[in-house]
């Protein structure tokens, strides 16, 4: 452990006093915009999440206006951030601080946990910028930076490794100022202990980095290899009926873009080509179902999608249908409705020229 805590904190202190950026949430201590900061930023770059920040305060100025919101609403306004679970999350979250709580968030790290989608970080965030607790962060930003300054090759994605970190960055901490120690931390590893090519030559820590002296700024953090990347094939079929109506339904099921909507859906094992989507039993009740009398390919290269742990490779199938079903909408509603990016662009790409 270090034994340097007062020097560290101080350095990086004075060095985010001197290069913070201006950003909205840096100027307020209020815990639900404290609470909204960190849940749009989780897994999201700043400048990706900063527009989204400010589409939701505005739109949802107090806790209570986002517990009173619809959900389809919500997901709307996130379309685009990803880890769709977040927004869901933050719906019930405000529902619970807004009618169990009278809009007021627990002032202290443990009962924040408690609440729906924050964890061990957005809790002490949230207690140590809003209600001045020594509660330390630890989030990509923090391991990079302490990793490399401290030399440590515990890897950060086992218990043992974060439990180590957290012991660490909880060491450092300015317990007179917890707030200012966190972002700075935050904002160094973000700007400046950056994952590839940081300016060691000029970084403040360079004179005591281990990372630095020993050449292993390239090794560190340690992190074990992931899982191997699964590939999936998705099969939209992109209703098309005589009265410009098509059909969106909306995934119920666990896994990936739980509640957003999406075209009619086959998953097969491989790429498939028409006179094989043809033969599928799913096809042929969804034929009879809609009344097909034509179908065609949009994109002759399949588009590939790539999220976290899964690579979604996806055609986008024209279906000429001359049934106008009572579950089909206009095409010109489906801006409407919350999708994901993949379905988002073909709409962009296909419905815009339409």
């Amino acid at each position: 452990m270090p034994k340097n805590s007062p020097s560290f904190s101080n350095k990086l202190i004075t060095w985010y006093l001197q290069n913070t950026r201006d950003l909205p949430w840096r100027t307020t201590n209020n815990p639900y915009y404290i609470w909204l900061s960190e849940i749009i930023l989780q897994q999201t770059r700043v400048l990706q999440g900063l527009p989204y920040y400010l589409k939701f305060v505005e739109t949802y100025p107090k806790v209570e206006d986002l517990a009173n919101a619809h959900e389809d609403e919500i997901m709307k306004l996130w379309q685009g951030l990803g880890y769709y679970s977040r927004a869901r999350n933050l719906h019930a979250t405000a529902k619970i601080v807004s009618e169990e709580m009278n809009g007021a968030f627990p002032n202290n790290y443990k009962d924040l946990l408690k609440l729906k989608g924050v964890g061990d970080y957005t809790a002490s965030a949230i207690a140590s910028i809003c209600f001045n607790q020594p509660e330390a962060v630890v989030d990509g930003n923090v391991y990079r930076t302490l990793s490399r300054v401290f030399g440590i090759s515990t890897p950060i994605n086992t218990p043992a490794g974060q439990k180590e970190f957290k012991q660490m960055a909880q060491l450092l901490i300015d317990k007179t100022q917890p707030g200012t120690f966190n972002q700075a931390i935050m904002e160094f590893g973000a700007r400046y202990c950056v994952p590839q090519n940081p300016d060691c030559p000029n970084c403040i820590f360079n004179e005591n980095c281990k990372a630095f002296q020993h050449n292993k700024v390239s090794e560190l953090p340690v992190k074990i290899k992931a899982k191997p990347i699964k590939k999936r094939y998705f099969n939209y079929l992109v209703v098309l009926s005589v009265k410009e109506k098509t059909v969106l339904r909306q995934r119920t099921g666990k896994g990936i873009w739980h509640r957003l909507y999406e075209f009619p859906m086959i998953e097969t094992s491989e790429d498939i080509n028409l006179p094989t989507l043809e033969k599928l039993p799913k096809f042929q009740s969804f034929s009879e179902e809609f009344q097909i009398e034509n179908i065609s390919l949009y994109n002759e290269k399949p588009v590939i999608h790539k999220l976290s742990h899964q690579h979604l490779i996806t055609r986008f199938w024209i279906v000429e249908s001359r049934e106008n079903s009572e579950v089909a909408i206009p095409v010109s509603e489906i801006g409407n409705y919350a999708v994901p990016v993949l379905i988002e662009n073909f709409v962009s790409d296909f419905f815009g020229n339409y």
